[in-house]
């Protein structure tokens, strides 16, 4: 509690007496809370009580109070006697009274070690009769706050690779009408060729794995129902029968046992407006008429009658559209097992071609130097411009080279490939490097929730002074900016728990934050300790060390002046 006095500047009445300032004000007392005052979010709050003693202002004057910090003035406030004349805040003369001053000032650097004084004025009868002597009430600022580590975090957009996919291969067999039996010729057809060649080649092919080999039979949509169902089946059988024989020849173990299925779809109407939809010789109003006349009648048989009514039009269909029902669809499913993780690291050296997007962005994952990962990424951009991927992550990387110009290029490129809350949030961490907070609000605020959108909500968090948000949206990881929020909302212990379990447990801002918290627990000996780890990692830690508000209570004490001085 600091107690005014007062500096007299004589004066005399018209009664020709000399009136002593004491008789006008004296003995206030000032609190300044907190003191060391604090910065928070760019600005300073002052809040004085003031207590006026019994008797301490004169019934007829007044005083005009302002505090000045270092050369700012703050607002004046205004005082009077109870039968003063004006206005301001009247305190009774005989109990006295008490105010509660309260001010706002923009944070700059010179208030860190600054004081808070007390000037003004005492007036009586509308004149200046003294002026009050100034009087330091508190002493410095308090700046933690800017010690918030300014980077933000970025995200790498993923890849869709998948080491291993399904994969199909297809064959048809065709037949004649009304029959089942597998003709000769049709075995010499390229795609059964190319099957059994396959089929040799997949034997010993590791990444290759047969999983089924699902054969449907057909028949065309004319003659009996029920003979054209029992066609169907007898080719699918048919089918599997040649099928395993080309497995056999392949000398392909992996094609056999229970791995086969057969169905008959019986007549093939589905197949049957597929082909003539991509037949391009027949009369577009015929083809029209006969796609009516399937979609009209649900009935086989009353299709095939309305079909059979159109003469010339069905001996067209026969001719060139149905022959191409009579058949069995062999299907070959099997799971294909892509590079190994060497394999594409090798690949993405010497023969980069080989890789396919998906591919690039997964190989580049493999390394842990950023050289590396670089190196991927540019070619990955290089061949696939127009997805915002590449440019997204190459910008990542430079962003953790602390390359930041280059990598807001990247950034703006990704995004303008395609808008994209990750390029988004991106922009928003190097927005927070530029010192641009709204701008980094606006980006983040449209990136969604991932947790390094949080995260960088939460580096801002701490520079406008919300804590407690701060502490939320960093998140559950450790890390030196958690450590400080929790400090700053008032939770020491947490903070130091949080630096311990961070990769800042032993780095020079780690031990100089522990310092501070061991500080506000009053835990000399932890203050020592860990402002000694910081300098001796970084000597400017003593210099400021030497001025930081957090450890005034400490200026007169021999082990921390032995550290610091």
């Amino acid at each position: 509690m600091k107690k005014q006095s007062i500096k007299v500047l004589a004066f005399v009445a018209f009664t020709g007496i000399t009136v002593s300032s004491c008789t006008l004000l004296k003995d206030l007392e000032y609190d300044v809370e907190p003191c060391p005052l604090e910065m928070h979010g760019d600005s300073v709050a002052v809040t004085v009580n003031i207590t006026f003693p019994e008797k301490s202002i004169n019934k007829k004057a007044s005083a005009e109070i302002t505090p000045m910090l270092g050369e700012t003035a703050l607002k004046p406030v205004t005082f009077m006697g109870e039968k003063a004349t004006g206005n301001g805040n009247v305190i009774a003369y005989k109990p006295g009274g008490k105010y509660t001053y309260t001010d706002v000032v923009a944070y700059k650097p010179a208030m860190e070690n600054t004081e808070l004084m007390i000037t003004g004025t005492v007036s009586k009868a509308g004149k200046v009769k003294d002026e009050i002597d100034p009087i330091e009430i508190c002493k410095g600022t308090i700046v933690t706050p800017l010690l918030v580590e300014k980077s933000g975090q970025v995200i790498l957009a993923n890849d869709q690779f998948e080491r291993v996919t399904p994969q199909t291969s297809e064959a048809t067999i065709n037949y004649l009408k009304g029959k089942s039996n597998v003709r000769s010729s049709e075995l010499k057809d390229e795609d059964i060729t190319s099957t059994q060649e396959w089929l040799a080649a997949a034997e010993t092919n590791p990444k290759i794995d047969i999983k089924s080999i699902n054969i449907t039979g057909h028949a065309s949509p004319e003659g009996e129902v029920a003979d054209n169902s029992e066609l169907s089946d007898n080719r699918a059988t048919s089918s599997k029968e040649a099928m395993m024989k080309i497995a056999e020849k392949a000398e392909n173990t992996k094609a056999s046992g229970e791995i086969y299925s057969t169905s008959g779809s019986g007549e093939d109407f589905p197949g049957f407006e597929k082909v003539l939809n991509a037949d391009t010789e027949m009369d577009a109003d015929d083809k029209a008429l006969v796609l009516r006349v399937i979609k009209m009648n649900s009935s086989p048989e009353q299709r095939e009658v309305e079909l059979r009514n159109m003469r010339a039009t069905f001996t067209y269909l026969d001719k060139n559209i149905f022959p191409l029902l009579r058949r069995s669809e062999i299907v070959t499913s099997y799971d294909l097992t892509g590079f190994s993780d060497e394999e594409m690291k090798n690949y993405s050296v010497s023969n980069s071609d080989t890789l396919n997007l998906e591919e690039l962005l997964f190989c580049a994952t493999l390394y842990e130097d950023l050289n590396e990962k670089l190196r991927v990424y540019k070619i990955a951009e290089g061949r696939y411009a127009d997805d915002y991927r590449p440019s997204n992550n190459v910008g990542a990387v430079l962003y953790m080279q602390n390359k930041i110009s280059e990598a807001k290029a990247k950034f703006e490129k990704a995004n303008g490939i395609k808008d994209n809350k990750i390029s988004k949030n991106n922009l928003g961490a190097v927005a927070i490097v530029e010192g641009d907070r709204e701008k980094a609000w606006n980006l983040l605020n449209q990136a969604g929730s991932s947790s390094e959108t949080s995260y960088n909500k939460g580096v801002l968090n701490i520079q406008d002074g919300n804590y407690g948000d701060a502490v939320s949206n960093l998140g559950s990881d450790a890390s030196y900016n958690k450590a400080l929020a929790q400090l700053l909302n008032g939770n020491a212990s947490a903070a130091v728990s949080t630096i311990d379990n961070s990769v800042d447990k032993e780095s020079a801002q780690g031990y100089y934050l522990k310092a501070i918290a061991a500080a506000r627990q009053d835990q000399l000996n932890e203050v020592v300790n860990n402002l000694k780890s910081a300098i001796a990692k970084d000597g400017s830690y003593k210099a400021k060390a030497l001025k930081d508000m957090e450890f005034a209570s400490y200026a007169a004490n021999a082990a921390f002046t032995a550290i610091v001085k």
